[in-house]
């Protein structure tokens, strides 16, 4: 079972050998007692809870789902248990403030726990992650009473949290959100609307749900400059913290969806009585800056979601590979006495688990490099390193959202594609995977949302400094790269591919900025791919640097991994890079087909 969800080996070695996770201890007081065994202790017993308490429950949270009847919503029978139980290891706030119920452990160390979590069973995590964003909220812009009520029962998971974000009328377009905050004499306000698509909105697992709820107060500017935040519980809390009466939030109904079944999404109905009271959190009109805290974690979150369930197909893949017997060796079709071999054998099944094994090896480099990122930028000694390390996360956040949920469902179809019409089948996990994942491509910010995030923003933020310095850095790698004989080869390719994404963002950057602003907005998307392509390059070859100069003194049993990492970056170099190559020259002509055909083109 254990193989069912994530490569240890490869964990350990982007922990341990390509991040250093041990070192943290020497570097900083704050993370002075996570030393390598610590973070090894804490892999092991993640990865323990996930096997023993979440992966068995995982189809049974599909095949049951969530109910609401009577006005209450019900979760899968098992989750109550599971979820009592996370609380209880501490799981919720692994990075944050002891203080506040957290564990104080670097974000690259919980990097691991996160991915065995989300591969074991996302749609159960999803409740967690909420609360744990919902605390973040509190913790950045709560008043000390808000943070007495509300902080330590969030980052404790005794309380539940959300996002009260999508509308009807409302979804990737919060400025036109219509929900409303009418001031009280008591300085609450009374707030009006709907809410729909609300993930753990209503559910039967937690005393009470705090919903941080973006609406406009009476009067305030239109569009997203006049939206405002409020903390807006289903039970009012008194002022002892003690749960008080119902807070006018009611739940009218659940989504029946393709895939997370066992997570309640939420249609929620505020102030339908004229009782639903919400305290400001923050500043009033500022409240998408402050949402833009807790949606940043989540695209991140969502990126570890996506990841971690091809990460689990992969490995189910893998082995079912192994174990699978069907067909004669090629070689020897015309041998009437030649037996069946395993499918891995097979050159087309070996085709598709090395691309399943690339972008899964390259994701899981790329979302610890964004954590580690985040440490580095805590215990950076100047303002300049900090920044550096920030916008790095900046930069990569809607890579490490977008680009890697796109792959990771293309991994998880061919995982399908392995197990054959047993893949189609509900009995084998790899279809419930498929369903799971897909919604990872939507929510928190479609993936064009996010091209367009990097286009549009995440080029230009600082003058363009952030970019320079990751470029900077791929530079550096491709450099040492270049220094080893068996990896020279690769090397230029990657360094070609490099060059043209450096020429392609510049001509893009230069796009959006003109005439041609609409053609460079169509081709967002595949620019996100070939800057996704470009990082998976920039993984695999930091990788293969390290496991080739450790191949020749490495142990018997290490060998096969090293060369693994090594053949990775190979197939990648000789069988991805063309492609990406032609994908940038494309981007360079910024075709504007798509915004210039007559809308009546299409089907009507």
């Amino acid at each position: 079972m254990a193989q069912q969800i994530a490569d240890r080996r490869d964990i350990d070695f982007v922990l341990h050998e390509q991040f250093m996770a041990g070192d943290f201890a020497d570097k900083s007081e704050e993370f002075a007692e996570f030393n390598k065994k610590t973070i090894d202790m804490i892999v092991s017993e993640a990865r323990n809870f996930a096997i023993k308490e979440l992966l068995p429950i995982y189809k049974e949270g599909d095949e049951q789902g969530c109910t609401f009847e009577n006005g209450e919503v019900t979760t899968p029978k098992s989750f109550k248990r599971a979820y009592d139980l996370l609380n209880e290891g501490e799981w919720l706030a692994m990075v944050e403030d002891p203080e506040w119920g957290g564990q104080g452990m670097p974000r690259l160390a919980s990097s691991a726990a996160y991915e065995y979590f989300n591969g074991a069973n996302h749609p159960f995590m999803m409740y967690a992650g909420l609360t744990h964003g919902a605390g973040k909220l509190v913790e950045a812009f709560g008043t000390d009473k808000q943070k007495e009520l509300f902080l330590k029962k969030l980052f404790s998971g005794e309380w539940t949290g959300t996002m009260l974000l999508t509308e009807p009328g409302a979804g990737s377009d919060v400025g036109a959100l219509t929900t409303t905050a009418t001031r009280n004499d008591d300085g609450t306000f009374s707030i009006k609307g709907e809410k729909i698509f609300i993930s753990g909105g209503d559910h039967d697992m937690a005393d009470n749900i705090i919903h941080p709820t973006l609406a406009r107060i009476e009067g305030g500017p239109e569009g997203t400059k006049g939206i405002s935040l409020f903390l807006v519980p289903k039970y009012r809390v008194n002022d002892d913290g003690s749960i008080g009466d119902a807070n006018d939030v009611v739940c009218t109904g659940i989504e029946h969806k393709l895939g997370i079944h066992g997570n309640s999404t939420c249609s929620l109905a505020l102030g339908g009585k004229g009782e639903c009271v919400g305290t400001l959190l923050g500043e009033e009109n500022k409240g998408m800056k402050a949402m833009f805290l807790m949606m940043n974690e989540a695209r991140l979150l969502v990126g570890y979601q996506g990841f971690a369930c091809a990460s689990a197909s992969y490995i189910h893949a893998v082995n079912y590979a192994r174990t699978r017997v069907q067909g004669k060796n090629l070689l020897e079709m015309m041998n009437p006495e030649a037996k069946a071999v395993a499918i891995i054998n097979h050159p087309d099944v070996r085709r598709q688990l090395m691309e399943m094994k690339i972008y899964v090896e390259g994701a899981r480099s790329l979302l610890y490099f964004v954590n580690y990122c985040s440490d580095m930028a805590k215990i950076a000694e100047t303002e300049e390193e900090k920044e550096k390390y920030e916008g790095f996360i900046e930069v990569l956040t809607p890579v490490a959202k977008g680009y890697v949920t796109d792959r990771a469902f293309e991994i998880c179809s061919q995982g399908v594609q392995i197990f054959g019409g047993y893949g189609y089948i509900e009995e084998y996990p790899v279809a419930q995977l498929l369903r799971d994942c897909r919604i990872t491509m939507l929510y928190e910010g479609t993936n064009g949302v996010q091209a367009m995030d990097l286009l549009g923003r995440k080029l230009g933020l600082n003058k363009g400094k952030p970019i320079m310095d990751l470029f900077g850095e791929m530079q550096k790698t491709i450099a040492v790269a270049k220094q080893i004989p068996s990896l020279e080869t690769e090397a230029v390719i990657i360094e070609e591919l490099f060059n043209k994404l450096a020429e392609v963002a510049l001509h893009m950057g230069q796009a959006a900025m003109s005439e041609k602003v609409l053609s460079a907005f169509a081709n967002a998307h595949p620019f996100l791919d070939a800057t996704g392509d470009v990082m998976m390059a920039w993984m695999l070859l930091w990788r293969a640097t390290i496991a080739a100069t450790k191949l020749e003194t490495a142990k018997a049993k290490d060998k096969p991994f090293y060369d693994g990492l090594l053949k990775s970056l190979t197939f990648f170099a000789e069988t991805k890079a063309p492609i990406t190559i032609g994908r940038m020259n494309g981007l360079m002509r910024t075709s504007s087909v798509a915004v210039d055909i007559d809308a009546a083109s299409f089907p009507s």
